[in-house]
């Protein structure tokens, strides 16, 4: 008998018909053999609802407070899914994210996981109980509710996996799997069987919208497999491993998107050690993540640094740029909200020369501009105009034949 963690996203757990299919997947999964724990996300789009209440309440949002109220969306799905598998002879219990152990640090609303400890599951399951963890949540080291952030019910499903040394961590959601683009823009795109840890971790951080990328980064140090299949047809999707790709494997896996972000510009700093470090502590202090970095050669002594961050961040990182633009030296700060990225992904990248011309080339012919460039050993960036992204994004496919199977 082995133990897997399925995750079920807020499309899965939609409606009460949906949940009622996701008792029958749960108790399937039982008759075959396994134990299982169950995360589950707010059921649809509770979780907007909640926020929309907030905002007609007050237009001041203290982060616990927020913890608290968006948490109530997950706690809902599990005691509802409890009552789906009483229904048909199966015992489960609902848990909070601080009843499953879930111990995270004090920053509300984007909560970092410090330690996993599952006993009160671990009981559960010795009793032949389906353990149900509400996901996306747990609690700080100073005892209040957290949430993870955006996409956190993937973090705590890898989490617990992680600490109950689960065979497997199935990722439940409206897809079959991880493609080659967003088959919503290219309706060509192929679903991939077997992605690197390292892939995944790159189509996530650009803009891949499948798997939330701390709960990619925690699957690979802890070697949990990942599964991603879709709730709707119950098919084998796309297995997440440590394993290289096969030899054949074609050169880019994907092509990713990502419109989320802004661009921010700090003109005018000096070329002098300490500047970027300074600039960006003050950024780190305020908990904001920085994507793709850009200095130009300087002139004049004088150089300016570009860098993307989410557009939910925008605000607040305008705020502590011009706070701390002066005591750099910088003579000014603006920033861009229109931009877009489009990526290539493939472990095959690694070895294979000509990638880069030929995306530049494929942009250039489309009469694309690129404002940004950032690479890695599998993966190449290039910030576009938001409103040129759909249209890189399908030329691209097209150009590396990512539609074709290899």
């Amino acid at each position: 008998m082995a133990l897997v963690v399925q995750k079920y996203g807020g499309t899965s757990v939609g409606d009460t018909d949906r949940i009622r299919a996701v008792a029958d997947h749960v108790a399937r999964t039982r008759r075959d053999g396994d134990d299982v724990v169950v995360v589950v996300s707010a059921m649809g789009r509770t979780t907007d609802e909640l926020l929309r209440l907030a905002a007609e309440v007050s237009s001041a949002h203290p982060p616990r407070e927020l913890d608290m109220l968006v948490t109530v969306g997950e706690r809902i799905t599990t005691a509802l899914l409890c009552m789906a598998l009483a229904d048909r002879g199966v015992v489960a219990s609902s848990f909070t994210g601080s009843q499953a152990g879930i111990i995270t640090d004090t920053d509300h609303t984007r909560a970092k996981i410090l330690d996993v400890r599952p006993g009160r599951l671990t009981d559960a399951l010795k009793d032949g109980q389906v353990p149900v963890v509400a996901g996306f949540q747990g609690v700080s080291t100073a005892r209040d509710v957290t949430t993870l952030g955006r996409g956190g019910s993937d973090m705590t499903a890898v989490a617990l996996a992680a600490a109950l040394g689960a065979w497997a961590c199935e990722i439940y959601t409206d897809v079959t799997g991880v493609f080659s683009a967003d088959p919503r823009l290219v309706p060509t795109a192929r679903r991939l069987l077997k992605v690197s840890f390292d892939e995944m971790l790159e189509i996530s951080a650009s803009g891949g919208r499948v798997l939330m990328l701390r709960s990619v980064e925690y699957a690979k140090t802890h070697g949990v497999p990942l599964h991603v299949r879709s709730s709707f047809t119950w098919e084998p999707g796309t297995w997440i491993t440590e394993e290289e790709p096969p030899m054949e494997q074609a050169i880019v896996s994907a092509v990713t998107d990502d419109t989320s972000e802004a661009k921010v510009t700090v003109h005018g700093v000096p070329d002098e050690p300490g500047i970027a470090a300074s600039l960006f502590a003050a950024l780190a202090a305020r908990s904001i993540n920085l994507d793709m970095i850009v200095q130009n050669t300087a002139a004049e002594g004088r150089a300016d640094i570009s860098f993307t961050v989410a557009r939910e961040d925008l605000a607040a990182t305008m705020a502590a740029c011009e706070e701390v633009g002066p005591a750099v030296g910088a003579s000014g700060v603006t920033s861009d909200d229109g931009i877009g990225r489009v990526s290539l992904v493939g472990a095959g990248m690694k070895s294979h020369p000509g990638v880069t011309a030929r995306m530049f080339r494929t942009l250039a012919d489309a009469d694309i501009n690129i404002e940004m460039i950032s690479t890695s050993s599998i993966r190449i960036s290039c910030v576009i105009r938001a409103e040129r992204v759909e249209d890189a994004v399908r030329r691209l496919h097209d150009a590396f034949e990512l539609g074709v199977t290899p």
